[in-house]
């Protein structure tokens, strides 16, 4: 139904405000998120891919190139 919107949470980077809904535009949020306290560390879950990703692309081009990844 069309009243059953489920509340969405949205961190806004430029002012490190959590919005609900989304009120700024969308090149300044990121989310969206189920809760205001996981859209306030969005920051942090962001920061902490980027490293898993930066390490996971580092092991596969050293597995490519013969080497061991430490």
């Amino acid at each position: 139904m069309f009243g059953n919107k489920k509340t969405q949470y949205w961190y806004n980077t430029r002012t490190g405000e959590v919005e609900q809904g989304k009120q700024s535009p969308a090149h300044e949020l990121l989310g969206p998120f189920d809760t205001a306290d996981q859209a306030l560390h969005a920051d942090e879950r962001l920061r902490a891919n980027a490293q898993e990703w930066a390490e996971d692309d580092a092991r596969e081009e050293a597995e490519r190139n013969g080497e061991k990844y430490e």
